[in-house]
């Protein structure tokens, strides 16, 4: 499932594409007064530790960067859905102005196809003649597309996938508007399109042929995306929130999208694309093939000017960078943090006036020890670190226990909150003696050296990763526990659902008592009677959100325990396959497609012990 890679040198748009096909779309918007709805999937049953109470509060950049790429393109009439705030909305009732939108457009994560594919099957309810063009994307049609397509007339699929980002979506509409004559249907003119083959030239694309709306005979995959490289050229993240839709329990949308009034309270939080790309190469990972290899990145100036627009539009003060690596470059990295900080944003520094928070790795923090402060200076006021595992045992990205320690202090000191991130796997037990290997070893460890907050995922295949084939070719992946299914919104790391433990159970009470053993009343009676630092009261603050996660956790997650106790396991006999099949535009082989099983994957074990292959470690 790994992407494959573009020919060296033709990873990247043209520089300035982005931009130009906005102002083309722009030049011809008004002849074709489009409406369209973006609907974000979520399955309200992902709503556990670490990401909950945040799941709710900050709006996907997803779909928002999709309406503000529409809005910029000249087509204002969109309303963004967000199944968060909205869990009854219904397709079949949709209207904007009265009317039946000329495009629904559905963005899903892997985890959250299910509802994904619930609205997709409820659009194709509208009458023949009405029914909107469906188009998929998000993250799980850039890696599993097929997914979104059906061959079964009862359970009719997407007409498109796009399985790229907004450039893709935006070339689509450029190619249907030249073949859509007056007063056609959206879908008409991709028909036509489709049969005349003008969609194959456009990378990042996946279509069916079949004689019925929604029923695939055969799916034509366009290739692999380019990517826009200077992150300068995206649209303002201002004009998507002020499409969205108001949370309601109405299956009908309102007559009127979210008053800008009402943004701050719902959604705090700004999600803002900053950086793309790490050099790290993890197993686990499919961010560095899906990125090409390459780091792109916004200039300061951009980042400061979306901050200060969207503190002037609607208030928001909190931003979360949607990076990779931030700390991937050094000198791009301080010259993002100068340029925020000297800022002027109404008489004061901007990064007096907003605090924003992103991810990195310990190894990148500590070459920037030096810079933390002036990091702190520019708002900065926590940092999320893929710590996985301290003993660098199964992936080592020079985050051993002492540089763990010596990154979470430094960041402490210059008052910025560590908050690591972790995984479990096979090979790790709860606690060991004399070693750090144990899971609650490394929670404590953690804690000591002043995390803030805590993520304990249980390793899961994730789609375009290295690990991905070799967990179901050794039978790793679970296809039901005690006659329950799998489903895939239990792949969120959340749920033991790919292990070759004789007592998978185990794993799963682990994920419960690392937890428990972080987040309880001793800890934050400690942290409150506790010295007195520039993070302590952030840490006290989290203790109570994740307690409160955590009922929700175990709630959820108990049952599963129980079946993986007493209940019989099933097991996937391989990887995930398509019925329908696939082609390449080209005539080579199509890039998003099931790939043929590799080897079993080897990971060579540091700190001399044994290797681990994908059967332990899974």
């Amino acid at each position: 499932m790994q992407l494959p890679r573009r020919d060296r040198g033709d990873e990247l748009l043209t520089p300035g594409e982005m931009t130009d096909i906005r102002r083309r779309l722009r030049a011809i918007a008004d002849q074709h007064d489009l409406t369209s709805v973006i609907a974000c999937a979520f399955d309200h049953r992902t709503r556990m530790l670490p990401f909950i109470f945040a799941d709710l509060r900050m709006v996907p950049a997803g779909v928002r960067a999709i309406g503000s790429a529409m809005a910029e393109s000249g087509f204002t009439n969109t309303r963004i859905v967000l199944q968060q705030w909205n869990r009854h909305f219904s397709p079949a009732r949709m209207r904007l102005d009265g009317r039946v939108p000329d495009l629904f457009m559905v963005s899903s994560m892997g985890l959250h196809l299910g509802p994904c594919m619930q609205m997709i099957r409820e659009a194709h309810t509208i009458a023949p003649d009405d029914r909107p063009l469906i188009i998929a994307g998000g993250p799980q049609c850039m890696y599993q597309p097929w997914d979104v397509f059906s061959d079964d007339p009862q359970r009719p699929g997407a007409d498109v996938a796009v399985t790229g980002e907004a450039y893709v979506l935006l070339s689509l509409m450029e190619i249907l508007l030249a073949h859509r004559g007056r007063g056609e249907s959206m879908r008409t003119a991709f028909q036509r399109a489709r049969e005349q083959g003008a969609l194959d030239a456009t990378p990042g694309l996946m279509y069916g042929h079949g004689n019925r709306p929604g029923v695939a005979e055969e799916l034509v995959d366009t290739g692999i995306q380019r990517l826009v490289g200077n992150l300068d050229e995206l649209p303002s993240p201002v004009a998507g929130y002020a499409m969205l839709e108001s949370p309601s329990r109405s299956r009908e949308l309102g007559a009127a999208p979210l008053p800008a009034s009402r943004i701050r309270k719902l959604s705090p939080i700004a999600s803002i694309v900053m950086t793309l790309g790490c050099k790290f190469a993890c197993p686990y990972c499919p961010i560095p093939d899906y990125n090409q290899r390459q780091y792109r990145m916004k200039s300061g100036e951009r980042i400061a000017r979306d901050m200060a627009e969207l503190n002037d539009a609607y208030g928001l003060r909190y931003f979360f960078g949607a990076d990779d690596n931030f700390f991937n470059d050094a000198d791009r990295t301080m010259g993002i943090v100068d340029t925020i900080t000297r800022t002027q944003h109404h008489g004061k520094s901007l990064g007096r006036t907003i605090r924003w928070h992103t991810e990195v790795t310990v190894h990148d923090t500590l070459k920037m020890r030096e810079h933390l402060p002036a990091i702190r200076e520019s708002g900065c006021r926590a940092l999320w670190l893929g710590v996985e595992d301290l003993t660098g045992s199964f992936v080592n990205k020079g985050q051993g226990a002492d540089k763990t320690t010596v990154a979470f202090n430094l960041l402490r000191d210059a008052g910025i909150c560590p908050m690591p991130m972790m995984m479990h796997h096979d090979a790790q037990p709860l606690i060991t003696r004399g070693s750090d290997y144990g899971l609650l070893n490394q929670v404590r460890l953690l804690r000591r050296a002043g995390a803030a907050s805590l993520q304990v995922l249980m390793l899961t295949p994730s789609a375009g990763s290295k690990l991905y084939e070799g967990t179901f070719e050794n039978g790793g992946v679970y296809d039901s526990v005690g006659g329950r299914p799998v489903e895939p919104h239990m792949y969120d790391g959340n749920y033991v659902i790919a292990s070759r433990s004789d007592q998978p159970w185990r794993k799963q009470l682990n994920l419960l008592a690392s937890y428990a053993y972080f987040y309880n009343p001793l800890q934050m009676l400690r942290l409150i009677i506790g010295r007195r630092t520039k993070t302590r009261s952030k840490s006290a603050y989290m203790q109570i959100f994740g307690m409160l996660g955590l009922a929700h956790t175990i709630r959820r997650t108990i049952g599963w325990a129980w079946r993986l106790r007493f209940g019989k396991i099933q097991r996937l006999p391989g990887p995930p396959t398509c019925d329908i099949p696939i082609r390449a535009a080209d005539g080579g082989a199509p890039g998003h497609a099931p790939t043929p099983l590799p080897q079993k994957l080897q990971i060579t074990i540091n700190a001399g012990k044994k290797p681990v292959t994908a059967d332990s470690v899974q």
